[in-house]
């Protein structure tokens, strides 16, 4: 894996820095962890922002293999807060990575960002200030329909990106997708935490982000979009991110019971849940 160093493209950085992206990672593939140093070095260079990358794996992959190239390529300080949990179990729990960063923020804002996820800069921008101004409650950064760029990248592409933060080497590698309520999400903090945070009876790959959607929106949280692209550099996929994930048909299972419920029956089935006790003192 090459990088080259990025360029002297001196700017000024984005204020983000009442909000959190918090990073949930394994890096099981050369192209994941690609992705993983692609994305960090964009936060990095472009935003004045708050970055929690967690790694739950056997050993660090991001210490031994990202940090080094990031260090390399960039000429900023590799200001990340990067956790670092032993685990030997095939399943990595996305939804209880993400809660605990959740629930350790201390920013208004919290940013649940895939590792394979870019957005245009005024999509970032545009999303923090309706976050932060409470014109929403929680944001997709992207529209529903024809919104994905599907990213076949290379070390030469996002190398070229990265120096030039020039959209065209990543649209010139894309192929145009659908897209749903995956991939990243602004939220009040707060809101997220009164929510339910992310619903830990999902395994792996799951339902989960149909069923985020589906319980903000019924309680009642002011939920919107914006209708812009969402570039997603691909990968490959293993049981934690494709339906070969073995907890699947229990995750469809409590997919099909969330539906059912209302906005009263919602607030009910989540307070009763003992992860929410565990994390916020219910």
């Amino acid at each position: 894996m090459h990088f080259v160093r990025v360029g002297e493209n001196i700017q000024m950085k984005i204020d983000l820095s009442e909000a959190t992206f918090i990073i949930p990672i394994r890096i099981e593939s050369q192209d994941r962890l690609r992705n993983v140093i692609t994305t960090t070095a964009f936060l990095l260079e472009n935003f004045d922002t708050n970055i929690v990358i967690k790694e739950v794996d056997s050993e660090s992959i991001f210490e031994r293999e990202a940090l080094p190239v990031l260090k390399d390529i960039l000429e900023c300080d590799i200001n990340v807060n990067h956790i670092f949990e032993k685990s030997d179990e095939s399943l990595f729990h996305r939804q209880k990575v993400l809660n605990e960063m959740v629930v350790e923020s201390n920013t208004e804002i919290v940013v649940n960002y895939d590792c394979d996820v870019l957005l245009p800069l005024d999509s970032y921008h545009e999303a923090y200030q309706s976050v932060l101004h409470h014109t929403h409650d929680v944001i997709y950064p992207y529209g529903q329909g024809m919104y994905q760029k599907q990213v076949k990248s290379t070390d030469e592409v996002v190398s070229m990106f990265l120096e030039t933060t020039d959209y065209k080497y990543l649209d010139k590698v894309s192929n145009l997708h659908t897209s749903d309520f995956g991939w990243v999400q602004f939220f009040n903090r707060q809101v997220y935490i009164d929510g339910g945070l992310e619903n830990e009876n999902f395994k792996a790959y799951a339902p989960e982000d149909k069923e985020r959607f589906y319980r903000f929106t019924t309680l009642g949280y002011n939920v919107g979009r914006i209708n812009d692209y969402v570039y997603h550099l691909e990968h490959v996929r293993g049981e934690n991110s494709w339906f070969s994930n073995p907890y699947m048909v229990s995750n469809m299972k409590e997919w099909e019971k969330i539906q059912t419920m209302n906005r009263e029956q919602l607030k009910k089935y989540y307070l009763e849940q003992e992860y929410i006790k565990k994390y916020v003192g219910i």
